[in-house]
């Protein structure tokens, strides 16, 4: 199979952040790199910008195009390179943000879907971090993206791949949908039990989280100070990134007992994603992070940490939140919210549901790695020229 230069088949295209809404401006939505999973796919919610006239015929993004992220993750844990392709449903109604490469794909040469595939695979996932690992910031840029080798199959072939990997791709969104359902059933649950915590239509009992919580910030360690290798005396050191996944994981010496946390206390963000709350997991916290503790024999963790995690509760406390150069959760305005505290045998009658919930999720998690693994054997092979 021969390969070509993604320069040699794709341009690049004007991508623009736009400007604030003003009254009767007309508004388009705005791909930015949070809109694009680590599966190419969009999701989340798009921000509306406004664009000149004589901008936008240059600005919105066709049927086909591909958007790659160009900045996102560290030298750690590089996400750079993730991209998505824009179907029929979004075409001439995004616009791509500055922080992604737009691609047009030469569809004499090649079919859009077939190098979506490719820019996603896992010898895409390599070339980028050749490409973009000594920065500490990683950002891909054109002038070297535009060299990624491309396998390109003649066209009838690459459209028989793309049909091969569209099929299995339907059944990894199948996957993905059963979860998002089973995540979103678990908010009416809790609102089915409980209510609307801010209307609080029960006449639930109200408490600050000062009153019924106490929070511990992490402590700041330098770099030099920090080992990639677990060592006698030393514990993980936890930074966000470490509630999402295991890569590049860090140690410090264990001489923070009061920052240590568990897999039973409840872990928040103070900056970065400020407010974004975690299960714990056995570690000493950075100073991005703090820990909850509270009396279990009044408040259930399954309860309080559904209720941190609600949508309701996270977009109000990002309205609490002081704006500056980067959003931050002082303790003090993490104090001053209410807590309405139900009886406890209903907490636990939640928390018993929740558990039924988790038990599907954790089957329907195993099926999709399954299906995730099957999905690289087939692009592996494909892109050899041996499916």
């Amino acid at each position: 199979m021969k390969t070509v230069r993604l320069g040699a088949i794709a341009n690049s295209l004007p991508c623009d952040y736009g400007d604030d809404l003003t009254d009767g401006a007309p508004a388009f939505e705005v791909v930015k790199v949070s809109n694009v999973s680590a599966e190419g796919q969009f999701h989340g919610d798009f921000e509306k910008r406004r664009f000149r006239d004589d901008q936008l015929d240059g600005l919105l993004v066709k049927e086909g195009e591909l958007l790659v992220v160009k900045s996102s993750g560290s030298k750690a844990s590089i996400l750079s390179g993730k991209t998505a392709i824009c179907g029929a449903d979004r075409a001439g109604r995004i616009v791509a943000s500055n922080f992604l490469l737009r691609l047009r794909v030469d569809e004499s040469a090649a079919v859009p879907r077939f190098v979506w595939y490719v820019l996603n695979g896992g010898a895409s996932k390599a070339f980028v971090k050749t490409i973009v690992g000594a920065s500490t910031y990683p950002n891909l840029k054109w002038s070297s993206y535009a060299s990624h080798p491309i396998p390109l199959p003649p066209l009838a072939e690459q459209r028989r791949i793309t049909e091969v990997l569209d099929r299995a791709e339907a059944l990894r969104a199948k996957r993905r949908a059963a979860l998002a359902q089973l995540a979103a059933l678990t908010q009416s649950l809790f609102l089915d039990l409980f209510g609307d915590p801010f209307k609080n239509p029960r006449g639930w009992p109200t408490f600050p989280f000062s009153e019924v919580s106490e929070t511990t910030q992490g402590v700041q360690i330098p770099r030099d100070e920090q080992k990639e290798e677990p060592a006698e005396g030393y514990e993980r050191y936890l930074y966000i990134n470490d509630f999402y996944s295991d890569d590049s994981p860090k140690y410090i010496e264990d001489h923070f007992p009061q920052k240590r946390v568990t897999d039973d206390d409840l872990v928040m963000a103070n900056t970065g994603s400020p407010g974004r709350v975690f299960k714990g997991r056995p570690g000493i916290l950075s100073n991005n992070l703090f820990k909850i503790t509270f009396d279990t024999k009044k408040i259930s963790t399954v309860f309080f940490y559904h209720f941190l995690a609600s949508d309701l509760f996270q977009r109000h406390l990002q309205g609490q939140m002081k704006q500056g150069i980067q959003s931050h959760l002082g303790h003090k305005t993490f104090g001053v919210q209410k807590l309405p505290l139900p009886p406890l045998p209903l907490q636990r009658e939640f928390a018993r549901r929740v558990t039924a919930v988790e038990a599907l999720k954790t089957a329907h998690r195993a099926s999709l790695a399954e299906l995730d693994a099957l999905f690289a054997t087939l692009q592996h092979r494909a892109f050899k020229g041996e499916l």
